[in-house]
């Protein structure tokens, strides 16, 4: 018996992003979608920067310059939000 395994291939194919959610297409077909607010920088971004954005990292990176925001396919796949700041690194800047 052989079972046909399916190359995953997780290179951005595309991307879109809404007032409300982050649209990520994959190479291999699959799409990942998440919701904006979990990257405070795209959700407070305006739709040009928004737009305004490039795959890096090999095809497993975008990343959008205007705003200084990285994201990988690994992070969005695992379902991984961006990391929120501390108490004590929020108010180191005060």
């Amino acid at each position: 018996m052989s079972t046909l395994a399916l190359a995953a291939d997780e290179r951005v194919a595309s991307v879109e992003c809404t007032d409300d959610k982050l649209k990520v297409d994959l190479m291999d077909g699959r799409t990942i979608i998440v919701p904006l607010v979990w990257y405070p920088r795209l959700a407070n971004a305006t739709d040009v920067q928004r737009n305004n954005w490039r795959i890096c990292g090999g095809g497993y990176g975008i990343n959008w310059p205007d705003i200084d925001e990285d994201l990988n396919t690994e992070g969005l796949l695992r379902g991984a939000p961006a990391p929120r700041p501390t108490a004590a690194k929020a108010n180191a800047g005060k």
